[in-house]
C-alpha cells in the first residue's frame, strides 16, 4: 500500500514538516507521482522511516543516521536485532531505576533499611565505561565490542554479582598456580576457562585475545587492568600475558 505524505505523517505520528525535512536532506526521499509531483511512500520507505525513528530514539543525530542507513553494508535485519538489544538495555536500566525509587520511598516513608549504594543503582555507567575504555580505544566500534557491552548491561544486578564472584574465584586459582610454568597443562586449563568466560560476551579472535593480554600489563600507560590483577598478586599481570600468548600461539599453530 502506498501513502501520501499526510497519510504517513498520521500513521507514524510525526509532522509533515519532519517528512519534508527528511526528504530535503536526502534521508527519506520517496517517489513522486508523475502526474502531480506528490510524494508517494511505499513499503520500503515505511521501513526506512521506522529505522530513522529507532535510531532517533536511541540518541543518534540525523547526520549519523543518514551515514548508517545509506551505507552499502547496512543490513536492516541486523539493525533491528541491535535496536532490540539496545532497547532491552534501556528497559533494564529503567527497571533498576524504578526499583531504586520504590526502595527509597519505603526508606523515607516506612523507615525501611536501605544500603547507601542502593540509592544510586541504575544511575551510573561509569564503572562499565571505565573498564571498557581500553577495549574501545583498541578495537573501536567493532561488532564484538558492541556485543560485549550490550550483554553485560542486559544482566541483572544479581547476575553481575555472580559473574564477579566467578571471576574472583578464577583469578584466585590462577594465583595459586603462579609459580608454575605459564605453558603448563594446569595453567593452560585455567586460561581456557578465562577464554571461555569471554565467549559469553563475544567471540574473541586470537588477535583480540593477545591484545587483551597486553592491556593487562599496562597498555599505552593505562594501569587500570594492571591494578585489578595486582590485587591478587603483584606478578599476575605479566603471568596472565605470558600464559595467554602461549595459549594463542598453540591455538594458531593447531588451526594453521
Amino acid at each position: 500500500m502506498n501513502y501520501t505524505i499526510n497519510q504517513l505523517a498520521k500513521i507514524a505520528d510525526i509532522s509533515v514538516r519532519t517528512l519534508h525535512h527528511y526528504d530535503a536532506i536526502g534521508l527519506l526521499s520517496p517517489e513522486r507521482n508523475p502526474k502531480n509531483e506528490y510524494r508517494t511512500y511505499g513499503e520500503k520507505d515505511l521501513l526506512v522511516l521506522q529505522q530513522i525513528l529507532f535510531f532517533r530514539e536511541l540518541g543518534f543525530n540525523l547526520k549519523d543516521i543518514k551515514k548508517i542507513i545509506t551505507s552499502k553494508d547496512f543490513n536492516i535485519e541486523r539493525a533491528l536485532k541491535e535496536h532490540k538489544m539496545m532497547i532491552l538495555i534501556k528497559k533494564r536500566r529503567i527497571e533498576e531505576l524504578l526499583e531504586t525509587i520504590d526502595k527509597t520511598i519505603n526508606k523515607v516513608t516506612k523507615n525501611k533499611p536501605m544500603a547507601d549504594q542502593e540509592l544510586y543503582e541504575g544511575f551510573s555507567k561509569e564503572e562499565l565505561e571505565a573498564w571498557n575504555k581500553e577495549a574501545k580505544e583498541r578495537w573501536g566500534e567493532t561488532p564484538q565490542y558492541k556485543q560485549s557491552v550490550g550483554k553485560y548491561e542486559s544482566l541483572t544486578h544479581e547476575e553481575k554479582l555472580a559473574m564477579k564472584k566467578r571471576g574472583d574465584e578464577l583469578m584466585e586459582e590462577i594465583t595459586e598456580n603462579i609459580d608454575k610454568d605459564p605453558g603448563s597443562p594446569e595453567v593452560q586449563a585455567l586460561v581456557q576457562r578465562h577464554y571461555d568466560a569471554l565467549r559469553f560476551f563475544y567471540e574473541p579472535s586470537m588477535q583480540m585475545y593477545r591484545g587483551l593480554a597486553d592491556m593487562y600489563v599496562g597498555y599505552q600507560g593505562d594501569k587500570r587492568y594492571r591494578q585489578y590483577f595486582e590485587k591478587y598478586h603483584k606478578d599476575l599481570p605479566e603471568f596472565m600475558q605470558k600464559a595467554i600468548h602461549i595459549y594463542c600461539d598453540r591455538h594458531e599453530k593447531a588451526t594453521a
